[in-house]
């Protein structure tokens, strides 16, 4: 039963629809702003969302630029593309051009080509070329995180030149999100960096070169693991970012690092329950639908094969009926043990500890634990079959084939993730159904063919 609390949120949520609905009837662009800006950013984002897509195009087209821009930024990144296609391409550029440069870059990146070179072709010469080549990097290397906007200065600024333009530039500043001044040579490659400190403390008529210091620097193929880790080691709040001539390319801020590994870790997690991009449940049904039946389906092919093990053995269960509550059991078990294996993996690959070629190692690894976690979920089982049906010798039919089905669970866990990235599929979507279906045949396998051996014990 719903409380008074929900009751009053409830209406308040109708009632701020009705509102949306009548400042888009009349068009009226700043009450909608007001309203939207009055809002926390998931609360204004689930009113568009929950709006019919033409009247998402309208409401695009009404509200200020800033305004439409912050509801992309918060917006997943398939949504927001899928919203910027939808626009016209000189409203689209206008409104992505309140953006930082690495979210412009994400939204068109993803774009369809047609789509995405219409919306270049609004923008300067320059800047569509910067977005195109942002646009181009992988997501998980500094190129593909860090801002192209800069704080840049060159060697025969003084401290004056610094602090005027922060003066003068309080608004642009905003989007340099707090980095200190680099210092670039007539080549454009970065030769030092400010701390603000400095900046305070000096004379005005100090040349920058006086107080710089070198600075650390990271190339726009550097993986994000590498950045993450100079982040843990040094107290930086960005670092510049150059190309192969040396030349500064961008910045990469701590923030932006953080928030890229924490996206990464949300796909991936979302990839293992099956779930292929970003999904969220105003997405066309058919393109939600379908990316989850590629891998239901799959799954159904897979457990088809599975279940085809105990059709074989229908003789064994039919005369040793105890052992079918037994078989959940035992294939369930060495699935957790599989996953827990597959996890480890995952997060090694994501840390690069491991590489493909580091297979063999990493299954003497696994095994080590298989056989010791198997032996002891193995007389754990068996002690419980044993004394449930009173018969040891189903005991040790169990016991034995969870212990070997563990081992072969954490065989599959460990390895399987590296053989797949080493052939280039992705580890995250495929391991949890290849290891699903092998411990499940494994399990059924060896707990009926072990039953059929040993039958005239059980029976």
């Amino acid at each position: 039963m719903e409380t008074e609390a929900e009751i009053l949120l409830e209406e308040d949520e109708h009632a701020i629809e009705r509102q949306v609905a009548g400042y888009l009837e009349a068009e009226d662009g700043e009450g909608l702003a007001k309203l939207l800006d009055s809002l926390s950013y998931s609360d204004a984002l689930r009113q568009l969302l929950q709006l019919y897509p033409e009247d998402r195009d309208r409401l695009f087209s009404i509200l200020p630029h800033d305004i439409a821009a912050e509801l992309l930024r918060e917006a997943p990144n398939e949504v927001a593309v899928e919203m910027a296609s939808r626009l016209d391409p000189v409203l689209a550029a206008a409104i992505l051009g309140e953006l930082d440069s690495d979210i412009q870059a994400d939204i068109l990146g993803e774009m369809e080509g047609e789509i995405a070179d219409a919306i270049y072709a609004t923008m300067g010469k320059k800047e569509a070329d910067d977005l195109r080549l942002l646009a181009s990097y992988d997501d998980d290397v500094a190129g593909g995180i860090m801002v192209t906007e800069a704080f840049t200065f060159n060697k025969k600024d003084t401290v004056g030149n610094v602090l005027k333009r922060l003066a003068a530039e309080e608004e642009d500043f905003e989007r340099y999100r707090g980095q200190h001044p680099y210092i670039l040579n007539r080549f454009g490659k970065p030769v030092g960096v400010v701390s603000l400190r400095s900046l305070l403390t000096a004379k005005r008529s100090a040349l920058l070169t006086e107080i710089m210091t070198p600075p650390m620097t990271v190339h726009v193929s550097t993986p994000l693991d590498d950045v993450l880790e100079i982040f843990d080691e040094h107290p930086f709040l960005g670092m510049p970012v150059v190309d192969d001539k040396g030349k500064l390319a961008g910045v990469i801020s701590r923030a932006a690092a953080d928030e890229a590994a924490l996206e990464r870790a949300e796909n991936e997690n979302l990839r293992l329950q099956g779930i292929v991009g970003e999904e969220v449940r105003s997405m066309p049904v058919i393109l939600r639908s379908r990316r989850r039946l590629a891998w239901l389906s799959a799954n159904i092919v897979l457990n088809i094969i599975a279940a085809s093990v105990i059709s074989a053995y229908e003789a064994t269960l039919a005369a040793v009926i105890a052992i079918a509550v037994f078989l959940p059991m035992v294939s369930d078990m060495s699935g957790c043990s599989g996953n827990q294996a597959v996890a480890v993996t995952m997060r090694e690959l994501s840390l690069g500890l491991v590489k493909p070629f580091d297979a063999f190692r990493v299954w003497l690894k696994e095994a080590s634990v298989g056989i010791i976690n198997g032996t002891v979920l193995g007389i754990l089982i068996g002690l419980v079959a044993w004394v449930w049906k009173g018969n040891a010798y189903l005991g040790l039919v169990i016991g034995l084939a969870l212990a070997l089905n563990t081992l072969i669970a954490v065989s599959i866990g460990g390895v399987v993730p590296l053989l797949l990235k080493r052939f280039g599929q992705d580890p995250a979507v495929a391991s949890g159904p290849l290891l699903t279906t092998v411990t499940d045949m494994a399990g059924f396998f060896l707990v009926l063919s072990l039953a059929t051996l040993f039958m005239p014990m059980l029976i």
